[in-house]
């Protein structure tokens, strides 16, 4: 098992990784249950169809569960108040805990019913998907989305503990574990040209079967508690936390004007991180060799690096205008001077345009 620290300055919480660590959040709930304490589990229904004999310890150590579909679909505000509404059938109190288990829906669902039940009771993540293992699951952010864009509704909650258990994995359709590799490219190409170079040598043969997959998984999980740990609240006036958003200013838009579920949330990140290297290069801060480097690399992983042809130009730039990383209407975005080292700067409109137009085209 592998043991990775988030320092905050309130606290410090671990993220546990590896094949039994699902075991170890049962061992640990069961605890808190035993204690006096009660404690409720939003489960993908999915997940429970998958893995029943797991869904069975949490019922013997005393957990309840409430299903939830896994798609976007579900970060919603009805959602949200049926999880709230099934928190006090459920009896929890202020001293309770919820454990999220599933992938970032679930995550960011539960967590964000978390955090305002009672105005805050205890969370942990079990993440399911690569994806959320890498992402999601830690540094805190929850949230739902509404029609004007993705994740817009939301509170910083930090869990108490992250339990990865890789075994999750093997059940996980090639598409979706894709999708979170692309997260594992973004740490590299933001802040670990290591774990980059390493990605690149594995190439396509890197699967859930991997052996440097935990390694990968520390890595990208160990680069964002040093942000998280340094910003917590993405506050800093340059870089910090907001550099985890690598990808995902155009990723959210493509995400929102293609209609949700079109894209799950890795491919139109890698969308975007192909995107603001192509920015990058066009600055002159990117060499256009890292910038063919990033596209092999999504490519290889069998992730889309175009923007689609039927989404407009002019809908995009509207909706990254909206987007919570946008401030005054100006876009701001997280562009590269290298493998693993990262800035972020506002772009005229014109100039984003102009490359969106180019990109649809080719698309």
């Amino acid at each position: 098992m592998i043991e990775q620290k988030v320092s905050l300055s309130e606290r410090t919480y671990p993220i546990h990784i590896g094949g039994g660590a699902f075991g170890l959040a049962i061992d640990e709930l069961g605890g808190f249950v035993r204690a006096g304490g009660s404690a409720a589990c939003v489960a993908d229904a999915e997940v429970l169809r998958l893995f029943p004999e797991r869904a069975e310890r949490l019922a013997e150590a005393g957990v309840s569960t409430i299903p939830v579909g896994g798609g976007e679909g579900s970060k919603r505000f009805a959602e949200l108040e049926r999880l709230c509404e099934a928190f006090a059938d459920a009896r929890l109190d202020r001293k309770s805990l919820v454990a999220a288990w599933g992938g970032g829906v679930i995550g960011d669902l539960a967590g964000f019913a978390a955090a305002v039940y009672m105005r805050g009771v205890g969370l942990v993540q079990i993440p399911t998907t690569l994806l959320s293992m890498v992402d999601s699951s830690v540094g805190g952010k929850t949230g739902i989305n509404i029609s004007a864009g993705k994740n817009l509704v939301g509170a910083f909650h930090q869990p108490r503990a992250v339990y990865i258990d890789t075994s999750f994995l093997s059940t996980l359709p090639a598409r979706e574990f894709s999708a979170g590799l692309a997260e594992v490219v973004k740490c590299g190409a933001l802040g670990d040209a290591e774990l980059f170079a390493n990605l690149e040598r594995r190439g396509g043969d890197f699967g859930c079967g991997s052996e440097y997959l935990p390694e990968a998984v520390r890595r990208s999980c160990a680069l964002k508690a040093s942000i998280v740990s340094a910003d917590e609240r993405e506050t800093a006036s340059e870089g910090g936390r907001a550099l985890l958003n690598f990808g995902h200013t155009l990723g959210h838009a493509v995400e929102k004007c293609a209609g949700y579920g079109e894209y799950v949330h890795g491919e139109a990140v890698a969308i975007g991180m192909a995107f603001a290297a192509r920015l990058s290069e066009g600055l002159g801060t990117l060499s256009a060799r890292d910038c063919a480097r990033i596209f092999a690399l999504l490519e290889k992983f069998s992730l889309p690096t175009r923007v689609p042809r039927n989404l407009r130009a002019d809908d995009l730039m509207a909706a990254m205008r909206r987007d919570k990383k946008s401030f005054g209407g100006k876009l701001r975005f997280v562009l590269l001077d290298g493998i693993g080292r990262s800035y972020i700067r506002e772009l005229g409109g014109d100039f984003v345009k102009n490359a969106l137009e180019s990109q649809c085209s080719k698309g």
